[in-house]
């Protein structure tokens, strides 16, 4: 361990220090729920704290000294965010009432916290209290345990924090096999992960169940690339030298049979967790036919993708109606979804510039109230991509023919576009025969246009590609940089930078969307007129 090493863990570890004092001074404390308190007194080392995890975070993006050092300094810094209060986010309110009705016998699919009656009403965010819960049943199913084990509010919060953490902790043990299952350096991808900010100050202390869904998504992954024959090896029974034709002896019919069985369960098992993460967070959704692609051994054909692809689906699928039809809380969750867009914040880029168009036509006297429908167009331009990436990413896993140039067509194109996403890069990604690399990296690209092109962004939604495109990609700096930026949006109550700079943020956010579009046609240019007529 190098003193540059010793320098960014001790940093970090003051910095986590301040946050966990900055907590208790002005945190998201149950009985303030209005403006920030403490003023330059809070926000001051609110700043210097989360500035001081950032900068260590970002000195060692290239790599910890080693996978167990990560585990070390990640572990330290999350210490102090375990024992104080919630922070950056009032959303651990919302979870506790709406378990809390669950718990009662009440749907809290059908009502919001206070019309429901929740004693601990106060403490949730004046903006959700009227809102049904937008989370899966298995969520829910923990909430109310939570609630009923926890007794009060601390316990119910204090509870939830830990299962928040449990979702951490395993996300944490799948990061070195997801790893070197795609190539990458198991000591940066662990680091990566654990060591940013957006982890301990959100899904740790703020208690997210974003660290659940994680928690359950990132083991299916690992179940799925370890699956036997994943990666095409050979079974002990075909040594070299053998009698039979070819060199090899065939397995007998009865182990043939087991590997099967196993090989079923297995897909079940992955589809089972994918299922709960799609229950607890509907996001998790955008990586399933990624995991399906996963599910094949070997490159991934029409016959071979139904049949485990489908397997897992049933997993998936049965999972999933099995605990909706057991909590019977059925699918009313997919209701409450549609008020998640009820806060306009210019942190989602779709917003920003239906922001910008409004405080235009105000200006001008009109009122074109321009958000519904910049949001609208994200999410169908949204349901356009994510098709084209997964057949990229399953294009990627065949190499051209050689009577074809390599990237050609819209290959060619989108490789051109998006030269820093190293899923699209054959010539540099570091890949296994099996292809591990490319499926994760198409799901974590997946992510990251999820979470660009959605109604409304909070800064720990940028823990969802972050935990996939770590253990995946080659070139971090693409992604590292915008959770580094993420990790200022928010102030130790709750209250987002965003609210706070509605106009100057939606201007600046507009500019850099035009920005990106100016800078992608330009390379679409050369590209046409360097490619031969």
């Amino acid at each position: 361990m190098g003193s540059r090493d010793r320098v960014a863990r001790y940093v970090g570890l003051v910095g986590a220090l301040l946050l966990a004092v900055v907590g208790y001074l002005g945190g998201a404390l149950p009985d303030a729920t209005t403006a920030p308190d403490g003023g330059p007194l809070t926000v001051t080392p609110w700043l210097l704290g989360t500035a001081a995890m950032v900068g260590a975070w970002w000195a060692l993006r290239a790599g910890a000294p080693s996978t167990r050092w990560a585990y070390v300094t990640a572990g330290w810094w999350t210490l102090p965010l375990l024992v104080t209060a919630p922070l950056g986010s009032r959303d651990v309110y919302s979870y506790a009432c709406q378990g809390w009705i669950y718990a009662d016998g009440g749907d809290p699919y059908a009502t919001g916290v206070a019309a429901a009656g929740c004693p601990w009403v106060e403490a949730v965010a004046p903006v959700w209290r009227d809102t049904p819960a937008p989370y899966g049943p298995f969520f829910v199913l923990l909430a109310a345990l939570a609630v009923t084990l926890g007794g009060g509010l601390v316990g119910t919060v204090l509870l939830l924090r830990m299962l928040a953490l449990a979702g951490v902790l395993a996300a944490a043990a799948c990061l070195p096999g997801l790893a070197r299952a795609a190539g990458v350096p198991p000591r940066r991808a662990t680091w990566l992960v654990l060591a940013c900010p957006l982890v301990g100050v959100h899904l740790v202390a703020g208690a997210h169940n974003d660290a659940v869904m994680l928690g359950l998504l990132l083991p299916a992954l690992l179940v799925l690339v370890r699956r036997p024959g994943r990666s095409g090896a050979t079974s002990a029974g075909s040594s070299a030298g053998s009698s039979a034709p070819g060199g090899s002896v065939p397995r007998p019919p009865e182990s043939s049979r087991l590997g099967s069985l196993r090989s079923v369960g297995v897909l079940l098992v992955a589809g089972v967790l994918l299922g709960l993460a799609v229950s607890v967070k509907a996001t998790a959704v955008v990586v399933l036919p990624f995991a399906a692609l996963a599910a094949v051994p070997g490159r991934p054909v029409v016959r071979t993708l139904l049949r485990d692809g489908g397997v897992l689906a049933v997993g998936a699928v049965g999972g999933l109606l099995v605990l909706s039809w057991l909590t019977g809380l059925g699918f009313g969750w997919l209701g409450g979804l549609g008020h998640s867009g009820d806060t306009v914040q210019w942190t989602s880029p779709p917003t920003a510039v239906g922001m910008l168009v409004d405080y235009v036509g105000e200006l001008l006297a009109r009122h074109p109230d321009a958000v519904p429908v910049t949001r609208t167009a994200a999410l169908l331009l949204l349901a356009t991509l994510l098709p084209l990436l997964w057949f990229r990413t399953l294009s990627a896993l065949h190499p051209p023919p050689e009577s074809r140039p390599p990237h050609a067509g819209i290959e060619r194109l989108i490789m051109k576009l998006l030269p820093w996403v190293s899923v699209y890069r054959g010539d540099n990604f570091m890949i296994n025969p099996a292809g591990v690399g490319v499926v994760l990296g198409g799901a974590g690209v997946g992510l990251v246009a999820t979470v660009v092109l959605a109604p409304v962004f909070h800064p720990w939604y940028a823990t969802w590609p972050l935990a996939v495109l770590a253990v995946a990609a080659t070139r971090t700096a693409w992604f590292v940089v915008p959770c580094a930026l993420a990790s200022f949006l928010a102030l130790p109550d709750g209250t987002s930078v965003a609210r706070l700079t509605k106009a100057p943020g939606a201007i600046a956010m507009t500019a850099l969307i035009l920005a990106a579009v100016i800078w992608t046609l330009s390379r679409v240019l050369r590209w046409r007129s360097a490619a031969p007529s």
